[in-house]
């Protein structure tokens, strides 16, 4: 089953045993069907095409054609979903697969396959651990890191201090406090309209200073598109390895699931302003096709670390690529 907090994190040894398995194993099946649930839409529409085609004669070039415009409308992407059918169908012709039972089975593999890419963990042993959260408007970010921070707190017991660099947007600024007086973590924050990259320098000072395990950065949203905001982006990150040399230790892209295949141009550019290290894909709702996941993994190589289906607390978990392609397919 999915990936839990104790798999995401890794970690000195210290913090609270895991829960008992028989309870995570609970929570991991529950996870599994509301994403599944989500992603009936595109599933219905994938499995149309595969029993249309691949339980019907042969494995012929209508079969690909098929198989390639439905994987296409799930938001797998042309060059991701080209590279997934050439192997297929070399598999066929070299008799490796001979029905369309075998078939989605072995397509299963391979998005689950392409989903993983470079280090899909979170290292908190850095003291802190700094964590840069950036990301286009509108794409959930202030609500994920609330919920991040909350479960490292209440799972994990670290000690989180949440940093409010988004200095423009009152209404973010004060959300962001809500989630970190809702998780028991420390806020700071900086004036309004006040230098960003100051806030989250003075931030990761107050994190070493208080002995905090976690320094969560937000950014204020900004389209990939705007070239000055997008420096600004990169100062902020400059300006915090000037604090602590070795950070952000990690730099997490939310990316909404509903956006398509223009999340990966999102996360093209956001990866060459600031070197994303994860996403956390958003909104995977009954609206969002998946498929996007699988792109951002194969075509730029980074790995997606969390996944969003929802408003509440649990709706935010790790990303387990077998579980996804099985709720994409199955």
């Amino acid at each position: 089953m999915a990936r839990d907090w104790y798999d995401l994190f890794i970690t000195n040894g210290s913090g609270p045993a895991p829960a008992p398995e028989a309870e995570r194993e609970q929570q991991r099946r529950g996870f599994f069907r509301r994403m599944r649930e989500n992603m009936r839409k595109t599933r219905e529409a994938l499995q149309a095409e595969v029993h249309a085609t691949l339980f019907q004669g042969d494995l012929d070039e209508e079969t690909w054609e098929r198989l390639e415009e439905a994987l296409i409308y799930a938001d797998v992407g042309a060059r991701t979903t080209a590279q997934v059918v050439e192997q297929l169908e070399r598999e066929a012709e070299d008799g490796q697969i001979t029905g369309g039972e075998a078939l989605t089975e072995r397509l299963s593999e391979l998005l689950a396959d392409l989903a993983r890419t470079g280090d899909d963990h979170i290292d908190l042993r850095p003291d802190p651990t700094v964590i840069l959260v950036v990301g286009v408007n509108g794409t959930g970010k202030t609500t994920t890191i609330g919920k991040l921070a909350w479960h490292l707190q209440k799972t994990l017991d670290r000690r989180v201090l949440i940093a409010a660099a988004d200095t423009f947007r009152a209404a973010a600024v004060e959300q962001l406090e809500r989630w970190a007086d809702r998780a028991g973590c420390d806020f700071v924050r900086g004036p309004e309209g006040s230098d960003p990259g100051a806030v989250a320098f003075d931030a990761v000072a107050r994190g070493r200073e208080k002995g905090v395990d976690v320094v969560i950065v937000d950014t204020a949203g900004r389209l990939h598109t705007q070239t000055d905001l997008m420096a600004e982006l990169t100062k902020v990150r400059r300006v915090i390895t000037k604090q602590m040399p070795d950070a952000p230790h990690e730099t997490l892209m939310t990316v909404d699931a509903t956006t398509g295949q223009n999340g990966v141009r999102q996360a093209k550019l956001f990866g060459e302003a600031v070197d994303v290290t994860g996403v956390i894909l958003t909104k995977l709702d009954g609206t969002a096709k998946g498929g996007i996941a699988l792109a951002i993994a194969n075509e730029l190589g980074i790995p997606v670390k969390l996944i969003g289906i929802g408003e509440q607390l649990e709706d935010l978990r790790p990303f387990d690529a077998g579980d996804f392609a099985r709720a994409l397919l199955t």
